[in-house]
């Protein structure tokens, strides 16, 4: 099972930068490097990456839940997600502005004190239409 493990996080790695990768994808893949991984433990080890923080979990919307590693190879951490509503397209994005910083900020902080409640952590997700698919409208 460890080695099932080991794959799955190999695959993950091995993403290209800004990739979200399903469950299925990441099961296509470790099966062929590993053929003892089943669906079914790709999920649970899925699960088990996600509650330990190491892998982090995303629905965009389309019915697929989509992982990537929690901090990638370059060292970013947070970022956030730019979803085009027609291709399906997902820009992940860490090159944020001041002021979104700071309204991100004043937020966390104002919602902090109006329920009591310490946030953690969050997700932003964008959704539009790409470069790509703007052009193709015009």
């Amino acid at each position: 099972m460890a080695e099932g493990r080991e794959t799955v996080l190999d695959v993950l790695a091995g993403a290209k930068r800004g990739e979200h990768i399903s469950a299925e994808d990441i099961y296509m893949k470790a099966h062929h490097i590993c053929p003892a991984a089943g669906l079914t433990s790709v999920y649970h080890t899925l699960d088990l990456l996600v509650q330990l923080s190491i892998v982090d979990k995303f629905a965009f919307g389309n019915g697929r839940t989509r992982y990537e590693l929690a901090e990638d190879s370059s060292g970013v951490k947070h970022h956030h997600h730019l979803v085009c509503i027609r291709c399906g397209d997902i820009l992940k994005y860490d090159d944020f502005l001041e002021e979104e910083l700071k309204l991100v900020k004043r937020t966390e902080e104002g919602l902090s004190r109006k329920y009591g409640f310490k946030i953690t952590g969050h997700v932003v997700q964008f959704y539009g239409l790409c470069k790509r698919c703007i052009g193709k409208a015009e």
